[in-house]
């Protein structure tokens, strides 16, 4: 038969230490909350010290790569529900006899083709986004690179009843380069999202059949 040695009691902690022990804990629990925990993962510093250590800047980046996922997110939706509310629209309406499109005279850049360089100076954490206007089936050849930093971007494109259209992304690029060939008439181009602790610059350089370039953000 096994007999355990009861404990002196005197080498109990009494309960007065007990609640010290608990109230030390709990005060240690709430200082690391406030001072790293919030500040690291919500961007929430309300002592200062967060941004001091450089943990409120990651909490921040945390957050707006959050709202960057969620919004792509449901741009994806919005973008996969199209061609199903486009049947149900087209089966509400009956049958409808396709009517052919008189052939589109192309514009007389489109059809020379046109050669851009575009340069944009981002502070952390600012956005941009930069299109071109061009029919579906048209090449563009682009080159940008990033200086100072790096960024995240995404390639997309817009239209009339097209809400998104997404060619690529990518997060801490330096640059890329490519073809881009448009899906249908309509915007194409990039937005880009300085997520360097600096300010950065953007070269972006374009050739091929579209109409115009600019800055819409």
């Amino acid at each position: 038969m096994f007999n355990a040695q009861r404990p002196n009691l005197d080498d109990l902690p009494t309960n007065r230490q007990l609640i010290r022990a608990t109230l030390v804990a709990a005060i240690s629990a709430s200082a690391l909350l406030v001072a790293v925990i919030l500040p690291s993962e919500y961007g929430v510093d309300p002592t200062g010290a967060g941004r001091a250590l450089g943990l409120t800047q990651v909490g921040e980046i945390k957050v707006q790569l959050a709202e960057e996922t969620a919004q792509n997110a449901a741009a994806d939706a919005v973008a996969a529900q199209a061609p199903a509310l486009a049947k149900v629209e087209q089966a509400a309406g009956g049958s409808v006899q396709p009517v052919a499109a008189p052939p589109k005279v192309p514009l007389a850049s489109e059809a020379d083709g046109r050669t851009d360089t575009t340069r944009l100076t981002l502070a952390p954490g600012e956005g941009a986004e930069v299109k071109f206007k061009a029919s579906k089936g048209a090449r563009v050849v682009f080159n940008w690179s990033v200086e100072g930093g790096h960024v995240n971007y995404d390639t997309h494109a817009d239209a009339p009843g097209i809400s998104y259209h997404g060619y690529g992304k990518g997060r801490a690029s330096t640059g890329e380069q490519g073809d881009l060939v448009a899906a249908f008439d309509g915007s194409h181009g990039w937005f880009w999202r300085n997520r360097s602790g600096a300010p950065v610059t953007i070269m972006l350089r374009t050739e091929g059949a579209y109409s115009e370039i600019k800055r819409v953000v």
